[in-house]
């Protein structure tokens, strides 16, 4: 007699608690790489940012070699117009039109030599072979107009046609544009020997003994955070009462016996980090930046 084995029609399948179980582990373990993958991100972006410095220091030092000296950062230019540190840094490093710095510049917001009467950035064949050419690479400069930043009409009493070096920290902007922002930048004034913030200078053009001059950005500063909606308070934390968290943060806490900055006989250069403000926790320095407070 033939045995007979009944085969059952039902397919093997997962129940209901294995299904939970393997999504709650899925949901567990997204929930700690994300963390870790977006910390790598920062990392990564850190160091970017960091060879981007790199990369400015040894072309603000050859600028120094071939014109005896730092490029200047002051708030105004010697006519009195608004020129803030970030733009004469991007001056020196591409110039005014990214086809070099002019050896007769004087730093001027509306490019004119020294005597106010020639434009010295006119791109004629003899101006040009008389500049002394980009310092930076375009890739690594990062060169954007104001007005590619903020929008027109919003760049206060600045040219907003005028170039700024940005950080690698890059976001699409109200304007439509995808950019970082600007690099501060300030230069060390010798002749002084303090660091302050209750010695704050009540005129831009006044540092009252301090080393560094607060007043150098703190009107780009002002101009607030161009990727949110103008309706919200933009204000950047670095703009705070009288200058009080550059002067805190850019103290160098190894020498105890009176406030000093580092880099005491150069200059400072920071970028907003990735959260793109300025004045946070996150801000990327050519120094060692210690967030306080």
């Amino acid at each position: 007699m033939k045995s007979i084995v009944k085969q059952s029609n039902r397919k093997a399948a997962f129940t209901i608690i294995e299904l939970l179980t393997v999504m709650s582990i899925i949901v567990v373990l997204i929930g700690v790489l994300v963390p870790a993958l977006s910390n790598v991100r920062k990392y990564a972006k850190k160091v970017k940012q960091l060879a981007q410095f790199h990369s400015i220091e040894a072309a603000v030092e050859l600028f120094s070699n071939e014109n005896d000296g730092y490029p200047p950062s002051g708030a105004l230019d010697g006519n009195g117009q608004p020129c803030c540190g970030a733009m004469k840094l991007c001056e020196a490093m591409m110039g005014r039109d990214l086809l070099g710095f002019h050896p007769d510049s004087v730093f001027r917001a509306d490019g004119l030599d020294a005597t106010g009467t020639r434009d010295i950035y006119l791109p004629t064949q003899n101006n040009l072979k008389a500049r002394m050419g980009t310092l930076l690479q375009f890739e690594n400069a990062n060169a954007y107009r104001l007005v590619d930043i903020y929008g027109p009409g919003n760049s206060a009493s600045f040219n907003e046609n005028a170039f700024v070096l940005c950080d690698v920290y890059t976001r699409d902007m109200r304007t439509g544009q995808k950019t970082g922002m600007p690099i501060l930048y300030y230069k060390a004034d010798t002749s002084n020997n303090l660091h302050d913030p209750n010695n704050f200078p009540p005129q831009i053009s006044d540092s009252m003994g301090n080393i560094y001059n607060y007043w150098d950005n703190h009107a780009l500063v002002g101009l607030g955070k161009p990727w949110e909606d103008p309706s919200k308070t933009t204000t950047h934390s670095l703009a705070g009462p009288g200058g009080a968290r550059f002067y805190r943060n850019t103290r160098n806490n190894q020498i105890i016996t009176v406030p000093r900055p580092f880099r005491t006989d150069s200059y400072l250069l920071i970028s907003a980090g990735f959260d793109g403000e300025y004045g946070t926790a996150d801000d990327i320095c050519n120094f060692d930046w210690k967030y306080r407070e």
